[in-house]
């Protein structure tokens, strides 16, 4: 699919999606509450259909999904793993490889895991090293999907290296909390994107599964400080990564009011309000949203290692900022979607903006008017948003091909910049 954006101002109001990273979470404890669990405000993108489709997979039943005024509610039954077939398939959802591998090792049936796309060239570090000494048996393992795991899987005090990625430890925490029977501690190096590990908790813990931790380092699951809930509910909250790509919309080309954001959110991406108010946007905040709105903006310093999604939004910010920005945090992006460095760089290249990568950090000289250009969007749905929204002040038209990719987790963006003004014509 290609999409062409017309340059011009935004104005208008969008009521952000909800976040596919709680989505999926709530799926994930849905799947392991043995009973019926609510969930309102789900959201409908690729990865969270994918996460959908594989709780079913291992076992549990989606009784009913009804649209309302607040989004999708979804009924889920579950007895806990009990799988109905042989495979989960993770569609190009990191999370869900990660985070399901655990949990479907729960269970003595051998689960072979795949996935398509871009995942299948994505490393899924740390299975071979932390799974078998929890009694599971994985096979035909090479760093990549496809493979297969067989438990049940022991909770048991172990040393887990998170480097490479939070989400095994969040799947580890899941199983863990699903399956203790006594108090167990799990240590943990090298975490990195804490505030999805703080995700993690806020779920289980709506679910009855409090886990406690010191510092990120060591993490105490003690079904002593469990409760049960008969039928847990849960309200998935608005998407602060993809609300960020429209604040800065409006920042650079107009205003913009994204509705149903919470601003007490343990998301990472909140983050992108602290960027802002450094860059000296204009910023409107009322109980359940945030505006903002074109002013003259000043070079930025951000350390994202703990939010790299907002890699792509803050180099366009970066673009109109006079000065150079610098963004630390570069090393977070190879095993994305795409290289999301490399395609970040492609993206800018494009525009023709002045960058530089120095060791972590990506610094872009700001000033320079991008020019209309075709952008390919390498399957990655958060340089789609990103393209899209650079565009908006570009000398001319832009073309962004492979544009699908946005559905991966915003399928309305499109519709929502028209909504706003903006023309966006689809092939």
């Amino acid at each position: 699919m290609k999409v062409t954006i017309e340059p011009g101002g935004i104005s208008g109001s969008v009521v952000a999606p909800p976040s596919k990273s709680i989505t999926q979470r709530a799926f994930a404890a849905a799947l392991l509450h043995k009973g019926t669990s609510l969930i309102h405000n789900a959201g409908s993108s690729a990865d969270e259909q994918a996460a959908l489709r594989i709780i079913d997979s291992l076992g549990a039943k989606i009784i009913s999904s009804t649209s309302t005024k607040n989004g999708i509610t979804i009924t889920i039954e579950s007895k806990g793993v009990v799988p109905v077939g042989d495979s989960i398939q993770c569609n190009e959802s990191g999370l869900s490889a990660r985070l399901f591998t655990p949990i479907a090792a729960l269970h003595n049936t051998p689960i072979h895991i795949t996935g398509y796309g871009s995942l299948l060239g994505r490393p899924i570090e740390g299975i071979d090293d932390l799974l078998p000494k929890l009694g599971v048996t994985v096979s035909n393992y090479n760093g990549y999907l496809p493979y297969s795991v067989c438990g049940p899987l022991r909770p048991v005090g172990t040393k887990l290296y998170a480097g490479g990625s939070s989400q095994l430890v969040s799947g580890i925490l899941f199983a863990y909390a699903a399956a203790a029977a006594q108090p167990v501690t799990l240590q943990v190096a090298g975490l990195k994107s804490k505030p999805y590990i703080d995700l993690t908790l806020q779920v289980l813990e709506q679910f009855g599964k409090k886990i406690t931790h010191r510092n990120y380092r060591e993490f105490d699951i003690d079904p002593a400080n469990f409760t049960d809930i008969s039928q847990p509910e849960i309200t998935v909250e608005a998407d602060w990564s993809s609300a960020a790509c429209l604040l800065v919309a409006g920042a650079i080309a107009g205003s913009v009011t994204v509705t149903n954001l919470k601003h007490d959110s343990l998301q990472a991406d909140r983050a992108i309000l602290d960027v802002l108010q450094q860059a000296g946007a204009g910023i409107s905040i009322t109980t359940d949203s945030v505006g903002t709105y074109r002013t003259a903006l000043s070079a930025f310093e951000f350390d994202a290692t703990h939010c790299p999604d907002l890699f792509p939004a803050l180099a366009v910010l970066a673009v109109f900022c006079q000065g150079d920005s610098r963004i630390q945090g570069v090393h977070r992006l190879f095993h994305k979607e795409s290289n999301r460095i490399e395609s970040i760089a492609e993206m800018l290249w494009s525009f023709g903006i002045s960058f530089s990568v120095e060791d972590d950090t990506l610094c872009i000289e700001g000033g320079t008017r991008p020019g209309g250009t075709i952008i390919d969007s390498y399957n990655d749905h958060r340089i789609v948003m990103a393209a899209a929204v650079c565009a908006l002040r570009a000398k001319s038209r832009v073309d962004i091909t492979g544009a699908e990719a946005v559905n991966k987790s915003y399928p309305a963006f499109f519709n929502d910049l028209s909504t706003c003004g903006i023309q966006c014509s689809i092939e």
